[in-house]
């Protein structure tokens, strides 16, 4: 078989492969239904614990859950699954709350390191933010 054509068929078989998982939804971003679905998710992994309050950010991709005195409790989409997490101020990195009630969360776990995550009300921000602290520098000032 001549090299072209042995190149050919790869590429043709590499597309079929990604439009056949697009398709069978290996592309779909999950999301969370709401409160419950937060609830059962995060009880799943940790049946143990206790949730007072739960917050969904507006894209409904993040839930962040009140255990208590310095604990969150989060259920993440990753593609079309979700993670869990406990964490506490000791694993933040580093933390930052802007106007628009959205905050960037950089973690300690080298398997997740957060991201920015954004609410519909700002005092969901706050809220997070506070039961994350006492925390290390913000974002914004390492950036500087």
């Amino acid at each position: 078989m001549s090299l072209p054509v042995l190149v050919a068929l790869v590429v043709v078989g590499i597309a079929l492969s990604v439009l056949a998982v697009h398709f069978t939804g290996g592309s779909k971003i999950a999301t969370l239904a709401g409160v419950d679905q937060a609830l059962s998710r995060f009880a799943d992994d940790f049946p143990d614990e206790k949730v007072a309050t739960v917050r969904l950010t507006a894209d409904a991709r993040t839930a962040f859950l009140d255990l208590g005195p310095a604990r969150i409790g989060i259920v993440h989409s990753v593609g079309d699954c979700f993670l869990t997490r406990i964490v506490t101020p000791h694993d933040v990195l580093a933390l930052d709350v802007d106007e628009a009630g959205a905050i960037a969360l950089k973690l300690a776990d080298f398997t997740w390191q957060g991201g920015r995550f954004a609410f519909a009300d700002k005092a969901d921000a706050k809220a997070v933010a506070a039961a994350l602290g006492p925390h290390k520098p913000s974002l914004a000032k390492e950036a500087a």
